[in-house]
Formats: structure tokens, sequence, C-alpha cells
């Protein structure tokens, strides 16, 4: 359950959501491999070499960013979040599109290599936003909340009351 509020998810909440979609993914990767293997058993085998082993893990991570994007720009949720009650969103509070989720893909991946410390920001933040939500432009949100509307720059404010900056 979240704060009250506070719209914006925590570190655990999005760790246990990323937890649950990795091994999502991991499972039905596991299992196209092995129908594939079994298929090429029965066939009497082949081995590619290098090549088949660069295929394959290029298959493996376009599963993956597949996955997190279809989902994003779809529902804005992966199950993993859908489990947990949280969801993607811009500053126009809709799911990520094509291309703010390919971005926030690779920020993930940034993020996760250096032993997931671009997820260290979430914890001082005050949207906390990791690595991957600065670099999408996106938040992640409790269930159904709103974010509060983005503070005005202080020129804009400074502006709507009159203030005239000297010449």
């Amino acid at each position: 359950m979240s704060e009250p509020g506070v719209p914006y998810a925590g570190i655990a909440t999005r760790a246990v959501a990323l937890t649950v979609d990795m091994a999502i993914v991991q499972v039905v990767i596991f299992a196209v491999g092995a129908v594939l293997t079994l298929s090429a058993s029965l066939i009497g085998g082949f081995d590619l070499g290098t090549f088949a082993k660069v295929l394959a893990a290029a298959a493996w991570a376009a599963a993956i960013a597949g996955y997190f994007v279809t989902f994003w720009v779809t529902v804005g949720q992966t199950p993993g979040m859908r489990m947990m009650d949280l969801r993607v969103s811009t500053a126009e509070h809709e799911p990520p599109g094509v291309a703010r989720s390919i971005v926030r893909v690779v920020g993930l991946a940034l993020a996760i290599i250096p032993f997931f410390a671009g997820f260290l920001p979430v914890l001082v933040d005050d949207r906390r936003r990791g690595l991957h939500d600065f670099m999408a432009s996106t938040v992640v949100l409790h269930g159904t909340a709103e974010p509060p509307p983005e503070p005005e720059p202080a020129h804009a404010a400074l502006q709507a009351a009159g203030y005239r900056a000297p010449v």
C-alpha cells in the first residue's frame, strides 16, 4: 500500500515488479529455447557456432525489450507492475509512447548494469525517479494516483507575479 499523499512508487515495490517481470520473460525465453532445441535434435541437430550464439543473445535482448515496450505502450504497466499496483506515466498522465518506452528500456539496462546503481536516485528524488525515468521523462505511480502538478520555473512564477527583470 502506498503512503498517504505519496503517489510515486518506491524502490521496494519497483524491485518486486521488475523481478516478477524478468521471471516471466526468462520462463518464456527458456520455453521457446527448449522447443527450438528439441526441434533441432529431431531433425539431426545443427551447430551454427558463434553466429548462433550472437543471434540467440540478440533474440534474448529483443524479447526483453519487446516485453517491456509492448506493455508500457499498450496499458502503461507490465504484469509485475500490475501485481504491485503500479503504472508508468508521462507528464501528460498517459502511458509512454513507443519512442519513450524504447528510451526507457535502454535506460533500464543502463540502470541495471552498474550493480543497479541507476536505481539509487529513487531513494532521494522527490518523484522517486530512477535513471530510466529521467531519460524518458516518466514517473512510476501507485494505482490510479495522479502526480501533483509540475512546479513552475522560478522565472515564470516571478513574471506571473508582475516582476520585471532590470535591463
